[in-house]
């Protein structure tokens, strides 16, 4: 288990050397033994990120299957989440409640912000540690995911826009290749999918167990006791965007959300950001957030198998 009042991510700056041609080794070996690598005080520039990423990401994925919301700005570059900036956004591994996520994240910032606005990243062995054991026990069975994606025009996002297609049958396509997903089109055009996802996996180099799932983002009670009862005047849990129950279907206490939440946010390590800064994460064994902020912050992301 990591020890949590010690654990901070490993930062790479000039003092210890240029930026390496060939970064891939050190990273690869960096990120196993600590999970995210900061390098800080390159001064990295928009025109050179490119070429940056090309040497710590191996091959860059698309943003297929996503459900934040956030902007295409380069080859395979994207905003971060781009929720209002007085929100907090809580821990999360990205992709998590598919079959299928990156293995590894890189977070670029361009414009830092006037104040807060920290990545927050957390060992998911030390937050499964922090969860209650009666918590743990009831997520033992996994969780079921369920969302619901308009075909154009909805509250939400789109189908097209979160598979990045314009074909019903290329999404299809990719579902397919979800082990544990199921799928139908509704009548009005939308697409409802559902997931069942494990709420723990294993690293699958170093073993190490770790909590990893989006219940607490998708669960209804995250959003504030107003929002949820404004939410469900307004169409049934089924019908929401997303939601999220027990992989049996029964539902999850609102008390497990908070816990999960909160105890992510509290043991997590805030990086603060300088322009020109990149922070490299393995997506298995660190999750991320985003703190509050004022001013104008730009993170970019991108991601790698």
């Amino acid at each position: 288990m990591t020890d949590t009042m010690t654990w901070a991510p490993t930062e790479i700056t000039p003092e210890r050397g240029p930026l390496p041609d060939h970064l891939t080794a050190s990273l690869d070996e960096a990120l196993l033994r600590n999970g995210a690598v900061v390098f800080r005080g390159f001064d990295i520039t928009p025109a050179a990120l490119d070429g940056v990423l090309d040497r710590v990401l191996r091959n860059r994925l698309a943003y297929v299957h996503g459900n934040s919301p956030r902007s295409h700005v380069g080859d395979r570059i994207y905003t971060s989440t781009e929720y209002p900036a007085g929100q907090t956004i809580s821990m999360h591994n990205e992709l998590s409640y598919s079959a299928r996520w990156p293995s590894r994240l890189a977070f670029y910032c361009q414009t830092a912000p006037g104040s807060g606005g920290a990545t927050p990243v957390v060992r998911g062995d030390a937050w499964l540690a922090a969860l209650s054991p009666r918590l743990r026990a009831a997520f033992a069975g996994g969780v079921r995911y369920t969302q619901n994606l308009h075909d154009g025009h909805g509250f939400g996002k789109s189908w097209q826009d979160t598979f990045e297609v314009s074909e019903r049958a290329a999404a299809e396509a990719h579902l397919a290749t979800l082990s544990g997903t199921t799928w139908e089109w509704k009548r009005d055009g939308g697409l409802r999918i559902s997931q069942i996802r494990p709420a723990t996996v294993t690293h699958p180099v170093t073993g190490t167990e770790v909590w990893f799932n989006q219940a607490d983002q998708w669960h209804h009670a995250a959003l504030g006791d107003e929002t949820a009862a404004a939410l469900a005047r307004i169409m049934p849990e089924q019908d929401l965007p997303q939601h999220v129950t027990f992989a049996d279907g029964r539902p999850i206490d609102p008390a497990y959300v908070l816990e999960i939440r909160d105890r992510g946010l509290e043991t997590a390590v805030d990086v603060d950001w300088r322009a020109g800064d990149l922070l490299v994460v393995d997506n298995v064994l660190v999750a991320h957030g985003r703190r509050p902020y004022a001013g104008a912050r730009r993170v970019l992301v991108a991601m790698s198998d």
